[in-house]
């Protein structure tokens, strides 16, 4: 992360840009602003922001269609900005890989607070001098520089999905409820929504489970999810 972090504002609303950027701009972070999604996804591209701030709902490209292609080749994180009755799209959203989500009106204060737990806690996650790199079976996850290997390949995960993942694998046999997940990991309260939870495990089951791993990621109905080494 920089010394001065740039935070990109992907929205439409003028108003938007101008409360946030001085928020933003209050504690040190740079930002910049995209106005419709063809330019938000251009500005990605170039600027190679530290976070995205990614409202759903935009002229030219929906907040969706930036977010699918950012995920090809990114970990960048992705806040999306929702509106209440977009509850869908919010969930397809963060199946394709937002970390985070606000709902529409809010504070920005609000947003500043999720971004700055986003960034510290990628940034500690990095730095700590704790044990950092786990090696099980075929699967190869190392904190200290957010990657994921499956067979010797790098695999393109989230943060939030390598923080679940490294959590789970961590702990073999452990069962962790997805409010314990939510807690632990996004380190707030998430609004109560733990689809987030089943949302990323989705997502890291698509990605990585395969038969002949050696592990798995199994599903404790009406619990949440442990980490199995093994039959």
């Amino acid at each position: 992360m920089a010394m001065y972090p740039l935070i990109l504002i992907c929205d439409d609303d003028p108003v938007v840009h101008e409360s946030l950027g001085l928020y933003l701009s209050s504690e040190g972070y740079e930002h910049q602003s995209a106005y419709d999604g063809q330019q938000a996804l251009e500005m990605v591209e170039s600027l190679h922001p530290d976070m995205v701030v990614l409202d759903l709902m935009m002229p030219r490209m929906s907040g969706i269609d930036v977010c699918r292609p950012i995920r090809q080749t990114s970990s960048i994180p992705i806040i999306m900005l929702t509106a209440k009755g977009e509850e869908i799209d919010r969930i397809l959203g963060l199946e394709l890989g937002a970390d985070d989500y606000i709902v529409k009106p809010f504070s920005p204060r609000e947003v500043l607070a999720r971004v700055k737990a986003v960034l510290r806690r990628m940034h500690e996650l990095k730095d700590s001098g704790k044990a950092s790199h786990l090696v099980v079976e075929n699967l190869d996850i190392d904190m200290s520089a957010f990657t994921v290997k499956l067979d010797g390949k790098l695999m393109p995960c989230t943060p939030k999905e390598i923080e679940i993942l490294w959590t789970l694998a961590n702990n073999p046999g452990m069962v962790f409820s997805r409010e314990h997940l939510l807690q632990s990991i996004w380190g707030y309260d998430f609004l109560g929504d733990t689809r987030a939870v089943d949302s990323h495990i989705k997502r890291i089951r698509a990605k990585l489970c395969k038969e002949g791993n050696g592990w798995d990621i199994k599903t404790v109905w009406g619990v949440g999810y442990r980490f199995e080494i093994g039959e």
